[in-house]
């Protein structure tokens, strides 16, 4: 009976271990993995002054050219200002 119970947990971790394997690969593959619990990903831009990478969200921005730019300083939008 133990034998039967050991045998039963051991095919359990190996499924596991491959249903956990197979999401790896769907996922690097660029579908969509089964996985839960994970934050979504965040686009990131970058500033153009700087080359600092920052979420739209929380950039500075500035309206130019027919498109926004996003900047991690106050500073930077300034320096790109003065360009134009």
């Amino acid at each position: 009976m133990l034998r039967y119970l050991l045998l039963t947990i051991l095919l359990l971790l190996v499924a596991r271990a491959f249903w956990r394997l197979m999401d790896g690969v769907i996922e690097a593959a660029g579908g969509t993995s089964r996985s839960r619990g994970r934050a979504p990903a965040v686009k990131l831009v970058r500033d153009p002054v700087c080359g600092t990478y920052v979420t739209p969200r929380s950039a500075l921005s500035l309206t130019a050219g027919g498109g926004t730019h996003y900047f991690c300083s106050e500073e930077c939008r300034r320096k790109f200002a003065g360009r134009r």
